[in-house]
């Protein structure tokens, strides 16, 4: 089997359409891709208390090792009783992590070129936080 014949049932327009002209999906793997779209679907379904404790954990990976961000982001713990399940969003959460910290750099750009496309006053908040915690160590 070539590799041709192998990646044809992959879709381009359905798999790389959003796609900005300057970043080349060659250089992202497919499973990456493919993580970034569940994060985004996610979001798209998640409230705003939600959004906001996404928005507190993507600013602490934007500004790793800044105590405030770091600090705040304890806030947000909590324990759940042993009989009691994670909820949905806590396990999409723990899945974005592992999956955030797997990408590289580039992906980890391209992923908030993506968010801004479909959310740009989520990503403007984004970099305000990232902007606020300048010089705070």
């Amino acid at each position: 089997m070539s590799l041709k014949s192998a990646a044809s049932w992959i879709s381009p327009s359905s798999t790389f359409a959003i796609a900005p002209d300057n970043y080349s999906y060659l250089s992202m793997s497919y499973f990456t891709s493919q993580e970034m779209k569940c994060v985004l679907h996610w979001f798209a379904s998640w409230s705003d208390p939600q959004r906001e404790r996404f928005l507190q954990d993507l600013v602490a990976k934007a500004v790793p090792g800044k105590l405030q961000s770091l600090l705040e982001g304890l806030e947000q713990l909590s324990v759940s009783g042993v009989d009691r399940p994670p909820h949905i969003f806590d396990c999409q959460l723990r899945l974005w992590d592992q999956w955030f910290r797997s990408w590289a750099e580039e992906e980890r750009n391209e992923f908030v070129r993506q968010l801004e496309a479909s959310e740009p006053d989520f990503v403007a908040k984004f970099y305000q936080a990232v902007a606020a915690t300048a010089g705070k160590d």
